[in-house]
């Protein structure tokens, strides 16, 4: 029989930690802007999206090179359209009955949220279906989505015919992006189809510029020799600039110099601009370099490794946490006392580690069999 390959437990306590650092900030209580990117300017998006990338180009080249590139092919898009499912489930949540809570409870966090629904129900519903229309806490998953479907020419491609064209073009991309290259193209689908859904409804990410970040976890994932060692030329600027990054984050806050725009620019989290991009890979570089002695020396985190086992079904719950709790409780713009926040918080990270559970009592006992869909959504 094939062997399934053996799970890296570090990688999932990493995506474990992700999921509580996104839950932590996308979650309307007072912790919200403070844990956002605590290890710089970067956040748990952008490592919750490159271990997704690695963690797929690891499994899907496995299974390329054991049964074969249609096999691959056929389980990417077997997984993209569990993810669409997900992504189906959360907007017909998200366009009834939260958006019900919201009116109802007039509570703006929600009504602003889904301002375009409320304006042009007519467009907003068929348009989420297609992936165009993507509000905020559900505009993950759509790029995610395509970025998989992608990934069985993307992987063909790197292992038949090497990974130097992909990265160049994926590189390419990326740098079209901070010159505008989405917008003109969202403008040019405009002019072609009479896309009546505004720019800034179709998703707070860049996808042009997001891309790359995939393509680099993907093509890491799929190598079959392990990372060289990195050299001190590589590791001290690396660590400095790391450092550096790490310092100017805590004692700036969140917007690194709100006087300079050029410079908010070259940290822009939505377009990955180039000083994040550098900060993003000096982490990495920094990471690879000491992870063999960190793993060595810092403890196993069960409570991680078990929400990243369960990422999925775990990312989508703490989508539906964040949303009752804005229809209930209001946005960061409410003012309540701490208590209630960190009950609130509390009472999410219980729900996570619920659905976690759940998800590991389903393997434990193959429920699969019983619940296909749970199966589905909750397998890592």
């Amino acid at each position: 029989m094939p062997q399934v390959p053996q799970r890296r437990w570090e990688l999932d306590a990493l995506r474990g930690l992700m999921l509580v650092l996104m839950t932590l900030t996308h979650m309307p209580t007072m912790y919200s802007l403070p844990s956002g990117q605590p290890f710089g300017f970067v956040s748990a998006a952008e490592g919750f999206v490159f271990l997704s990338a690695y963690m797929a180009g690891r499994v899907y080249g496995k299974r390329a090179q054991r049964d074969g590139l249609g096999a691959m092919q056929a389980a990417f898009f077997e997984r993209a359209i569990k993810l669409y499912l997900c992504q189906l489930a959360l907007l017909l949540l998200a366009f009834t009955l939260i958006a019900w809570l919201g009116v109802h409870n007039h509570q703006g966090g929600v009504t602003g949220l889904l301002e375009f629904l409320f304006l042009n129900p007519q467009t907003a519903v068929p348009g989420a279906a297609l992936l165009v229309y993507n509000p905020p806490l559900l505009d993950i998953l759509p790029m995610y989505i395509v970025l998989m479907l992608v990934s069985p020419w993307l992987l063909r491609r790197g292992l038949r015919h090497g990974w130097s064209g992909i990265l160049m073009v994926s590189g390419l991309l990326w740098l079209g992006e901070q010159w505008g290259l989405g917008q003109a193209l969202y403008g040019a689908a405009v002019e072609l189809t009479g896309l009546s859904i505004p720019y800034k409804d179709t998703g707070a990410f860049h996808w042009t510029a997001w891309q790359a970040l995939w393509v680099a976890g993907l093509w890491l994932g799929a190598r079959t020799q392990p990372l060289p060692r990195m050299p001190l030329w590589l590791l001290v600027p690396a660590a400095a600039y790391a450092l550096g990054m790490l310092v100017w984050r805590h004692v700036a806050g969140q917007a690194p110099l709100p006087w300079l725009p050029a410079v908010d620019v070259l940290l822009n989290k939505w377009s990955l601009g180039p000083m994040r991009v550098l900060n993003f890979a000096s982490v990495f570089v920094v990471l690879v370099s000491a992870g063999p002695w960190l793993v060595r020396v810092l403890p196993r985190v069960s409570s991680l490794e078990l929400l990243g086992r369960h990422s999925l079904s775990v990312f989508c719950a703490h989508i539906v946490i964040a949303l009752f709790t804005l229809a209930f409780f209001g946005s960061t713009q409410v003012i309540r006392p701490e208590s209630t926040d960190i009950i609130l918080l509390l009472a999410a990270f219980a729900g996570l580690f619920a659905v976690a559970l759940l998800g590991e009592e389903r393997d434990r006992k193959g429920w699969q069999r019983l619940l296909p869909f749970l199966g589905a959504v909750t397998r890592p």
